[in-house]
């Protein structure tokens, strides 16, 4: 899980394993590990969901936890249009840091949709290189299990 402070990769994680959402905001220091196991394709796949700290201009991220990984989800905040700024510039740092593998862009808090600062034009460029890019809500769980789901899927195909 990448992406800038408060953007909710913390919300979106315990939306996806747990099934909760809290309004309260808590800072992820360093990595917070989780373990959610799935079905795909009748294969039981158990996928360890790393929920890195944010990045903002002080902190950077730490690629040593991204060797290694599969796949992973970039989290913009539709009300934060630099966070989607961010996100592009995490994906550039994460392709650098562990090659082309399987990812997703999560544009999150779908549940304000009213008061996001993007619109579809500002993921036209992603859709058309073939990135997979959903609208989400760890509030509401609007498209996070499918997100994670498609994920997995793509990662299990790349093998």
């Amino acid at each position: 899980m990448l992406g800038a402070f408060a953007v909710g990769k913390t919300s979106l994680v315990s939306r996806y394993v747990k099934s909760i959402f809290s309004d309260k905001y808590l800072t992820t220091v360093g990595v917070k590990i989780d373990k959610k196991t799935v079905m795909v394709d009748s294969q039981e796949v158990n996928l360890i969901l790393w929920d890195l700290a944010g990045e903002d201009e002080f902190v950077q991220l730490q690629t040593s936890y991204l060797k290694g990984s599969s796949g992973y989800i970039l989290v913009a905040d539709g009300t934060r249009f630099d966070t989607l700024l961010k996100a592009f510039t995490l994906q550039r740092k994460a392709e650098e840091a562990v090659g082309k593998v399987p990812f997703a862009l999560v544009i999150n808090k779908a549940d304000l949709q009213n008061q996001w600062e993007m619109d579809e034009t500002a993921i036209q460029g992603p859709r058309g290189q073939g990135w997979l890019v959903k609208y989400a809500s760890a509030k509401t769980g609007e498209n996070v299990e499918d997100t994670f789901q498609q994920l997995a899927n793509r990662i299990l195909q790349s093998k």
